[in-house]
């Protein structure tokens, strides 16, 4: 071999060399992690009260018209249907901030908000009829004092529930938006029905009460999942997670599990007139108005 050739095999190990020991630091470098990531960012707000109606006004309800009411309390917001007996839809947000230890207070009575001359339904109204005072804002939704719980049993909070519905498939999904709350999110729930006739333990039925409260035939929820934070409206995006459901008002509802029913909110405003979500600019509105959740259910 020729001085010449043997110069350039010895240039070409060094820099083959060179090279397996540039790769050998590269890989040292990330595994030890001596130039992390940028970690993800973490929302560091805490859980608070806030607007029941941040998501809008889902009929434009205000104090003009009987069947289409609106009633604002501190811990729920709602559109009373005077002509059916009980809300159009309930609107509140639930956080941490609003649960607590306070027991069920099981105080069932007339809202007295109602101005006169409305039909003000009684607790006693439901009595044999075999269906349940369901609640829209669940009384564990507003569990941190005994004024925020016994609020929940004001009866335009109330709708008559098949039995296995209220205390079955309905309440599973409300104690899993109870549990988002505890892996660090706040939500935006709106509630509501829509249809006649429902079945409860003495059969179909239409109206209770001689007539004065309708039974609806569908029972539906909007729920908008949020980690904990500030200036919640601007942080919505295309990718929040929204659950929404339509259950029918029957017995035999647990037959499936609440993730059975999911559906979109253009679902829920097609069958109901609302305009849900309307505090959201239009196309992030429209964008999650066609999104069926499949997300975690437990």
């Amino acid at each position: 071999m020729t001085k010449q050739k043997m110069a350039k095999a010895k240039n070409f190990k060094v820099l083959w060399s060179l090279l397996m020991l540039l790769l050998l630091v590269a890989l040292f470098i990330k595994r030890s992690n001596l130039f992390p990531q940028k970690p993800a960012v973490v929302q560091t707000g805490q859980a608070g009260h806030d607007d029941n109606m941040a998501l809008g006004n889902p009929t434009n309800a205000g104090t003009a018209d009987k069947n289409n009411y609106l009633l604002q309390k501190q811990q729920y917001a709602l559109s009373y249907n005077n002509s059916k007996g009980i809300a159009n839809w309930v609107s509140w947000h639930l956080s941490t901030a609003w649960q607590g230890n306070a027991g069920r207070c099981n105080c069932f009575r007339a809202d007295d908000a109602l101005p006169a001359g409305f039909f003000k339904v009684n607790g006693s109204d439901y009595v044999r009829s075999g269906f349940d005072r369901g609640h829209m804002c669940p009384s564990d939704d507003r569990s941190a004092g005994n004024e925020d719980n016994a609020v929940t049993f004001l009866m335009t909070n109330m709708a008559p529930q098949a039995p296995w519905l209220n205390e079955k498939t309905w309440e599973r999904l409300e104690a899993y938006c109870r549990k988002l709350t505890t892996e660090g999110n706040e939500l935006y729930i709106i509630a509501g029905s829509y249809g006649t006739g429902g079945e409860g333990r003495n059969g179909v039925a239409n109206t209770i009460a001689n007539g004065r409260i309708q039974v609806p035939a569908h029972f539906w929820k909007v729920i908008l999942v949020l980690p904990v934070g500030d200036s919640d409206l601007e942080r919505i995006s295309s990718t929040t997670r929204v659950i929404t459901v339509d259950m029918p008002n029957r017995q035999d509802v647990d037959t499936y599990d609440w993730w059975h029913y999911r559906c979109t909110v253009g679902d829920i405003e097609a069958a109901t007139g609302c305009d849900l979500l309307s505090a959201l600019p239009q196309d992030i509105q429209q964008q999650l108005e066609r999104i069926k959740d499949d997300g975690p259910v437990k």
